[in-house]
């Protein structure tokens, strides 16, 4: 006869308990499925965590500068004060003022002009006055030249002279051209018209080197120029010669200021 033979409850319970924990599982996958990591995660994975920088200390060299900019500008202006100061006390002391040209007569006795070259002579008489109290002038040799237009018609000059305080000085000399041959490339058809309509237009320019005395301070020569405009003159006939009208002439006073090859 044969036993028959039962299942036990244990491994009933046990079969049981391992559906439970499947189904725990499937319940856990259910709620997070797992996934392949994909490109993006692995790139961010492979890459160091971004740490912000800590902003660049400044330094001190644009303070430095600051401070050097500010005290040269003080500096300029402490100069410019002091300067300003000093001509306000000079102008007070000695109340400077420029000495004065003006022309008395002006004489032309020969005027020959050709397609070369002119032959020319000018008695020239002009008069300078110092109207300082307290200020004395030391001319140099000063050059005269007379111009028609851009053409020089007779050169000349005045000896050097002293221009002593609260002085009028007349200076007379001889301005004249000889009979060299103009350059190859000047242009005398204004020269020649003028001579059609005899009326001359003349010009007086005047180049030296002044120093001053103050006192018993001398200061250094200065260039100056003194130009005369304004001049007519009519053409001499024979030997008779011909005086200019000077009543409205004025004279103007520059001074020279050379910066390297340049003059103001």
């Amino acid at each position: 006869m044969n036993d028959k033979v039962y299942p036990s409850a244990k491994p009933a319970t046990a079969n049981g308990g391992a559906a439970a924990t499947d189904g725990a599982a499937a319940a856990n996958g259910a709620s997070n499925p797992a996934f392949p990591a994909n490109k993006a995660q692995l790139y961010n994975a492979s890459r160091p965590a971004y740490r912000p920088q800590p902003p660049p200390r400044r330094r001190h060299r644009r303070g430095c500068c600051c401070c050097c900019c500010l005290w040269t500008s003080l500096l300029i202006l402490l100069i410019l004060l002091v300067t300003a100061v000093a001509g306000v006390v000079f102008y007070v002391m000695y109340r400077p003022h420029r000495p004065s040209f003006s022309v008395e007569t002006l004489q032309l006795s020969r005027f020959n002009l050709t397609d070369r070259s002119l032959n020319s002579a000018f008695n020239l008489t002009l008069t300078a006055r110092n109207p300082n109290k307290k200020i004395t002038y030391f001319y140099d040799q000063i050059n005269v030249k007379i111009l028609s237009g851009d053409l020089a018609v007779g050169d000349g000059s005045f000896p050097a002279f002293t221009h002593g305080r609260k002085n009028v000085t007349t200076l007379k000399t001889v301005v004249s051209s000889s009979t060299t041959p103009f350059p190859a490339d000047t242009d005398i058809s204004p020269l020649k018209s003028s001579l059609k309509k005899q009326s001359l237009p003349l010009k007086i320019q005047l180049d030296s080197k002044v120093r001053m005395k103050v006192g018993k301070i001398k200061t250094k020569n200065l260039r100056i120029r003194v130009t005369c405009d304004g001049i007519k003159v009519s053409t001499p006939t024979g030997k008779t010669a011909t005086v200019a009208t000077t009543s409205h002439v004025k004279c103007k006073i520059d001074p020279r200021i050379k910066i390297i090859k340049w003059t103001i």
